[in-house]
């Protein structure tokens, strides 16, 4: 038992200092979701996905932001700009970092780290208050040259945007209202109190963001089934600093491996109550599926 304690302490000290360096987010994991709302089966991750645990490891790795620093036309995206980093084409899983496998119909939990974004929100003016909103595009059409602005805004939920080969699953607060990183922020002590956990091997101390989709029920199976993350997170116009307002967007690819089976959205879904936040869904998520997006 010791030994198992002295584990978890290392890793979340680990966490601790990287926390100081880390200044950005993306899909750190993927869970079904099963009936009761309690994340089940095997997890899965992101295209191209290098674990914090690597040695080596650094943001670099993960992060794509669009429009990227140094942009020598300013803070302009273009339309050659793609939705995917190049080490995040269609198919590229890393070794230890395998696709979800899920069925038509599942519900799943995508989850990232809020890296101080929520709990220190002094430390970035001019954001929006809901730390910004993170849409979810779905679909079985993926291809490794699909642009940003053919995509973000333009697929909507009924399917009918754009090209029309995907839809708009979600769209979410960055704040899911619970998730915090361990500081001595007011937010971070409220919300250590009120949402309590056991650290772990994977988060730490700290309880890890997620949004809750739905994978459409008329995707056929089996198949690949593409998510694609956006975290749009702009400074408005007039913030010190930033006079011009900046645009910052951060995208996430992920496929998922579809098989037959009924997804647990057909079942009764009665989430439970009490649960390990560890892993347990976000009822609200799942049952509201679009957020109203504030204006800045």
């Amino acid at each position: 038992m010791k030994a198992a304690l002295s584990i978890v302490t290392r890793v979340y000290a680990f966490w601790q200092l990287a926390s100081t360096i880390r200044a950005h987010s993306w899909v750190e994991q993927l869970s079904v979701i099963s009936s009761e709302g309690t994340f089940i089966g095997t997890p899965g991750y992101a295209r191209g996905n290098f674990l914090r645990t690597v040695p080596g490891f650094s943001d670099d790795q993960m992060v794509n932001l669009i429009p990227p620093n140094g942009r020598a036309a300013g803070n302009i995206i273009f339309a050659t700009d793609l939705m995917c980093r190049s080490s995040q084409s269609k198919g590229n899983q890393t070794p230890n970092s395998p696709a979800l496998t899920a069925s038509p119909g599942d519900m799943i939990a995508l989850r990232y780290q809020e890296n101080g974004h929520v709990t220190e929100p002094f430390n970035q003016p001019g954001k929006p208050e809901n730390r910004g909103t993170v849409y979810i595009y779905g679909t079985a059409e993926a291809s490794d040259s699909d642009k940003f602005l053919s995509i973000h805004k333009v697929w909507n939920s009924e399917g009918t945007g754009g090209d029309k080969r995907g839809k708009l699953l979600s769209t979410q607060n960055f704040d899911d209202g619970q998730c915090y990183q361990i500081n001595t922020s007011n937010i971070s002590e409220a919300r250590q109190e009120e949402f309590p956990h056991t650290a772990d091997l994977l988060m730490g101390a700290d309880l890890w963001c997620q949004v809750d989709i739905t994978i459409p029920s008329s995707i056929a199976a089996p198949g690949m089934y593409t998510l694609y993350w956006v975290w749009d997170w702009p400074t408005a116009i007039g913030t010190i600093g930033q006079p011009d307002g900046l645009l910052e967007i951060y995208t996430t690819c992920i496929d998922v491996n579809l098989v037959d089976g009924v997804g647990t959205s057909e079942e009764i879904v009665n989430f439970s109550e009490g649960q390990d936040l560890n892993s347990a869904a976000i009822s609200s998520e799942l049952f509201t599926p679009y957020v109203a997006i504030p204006t800045l």
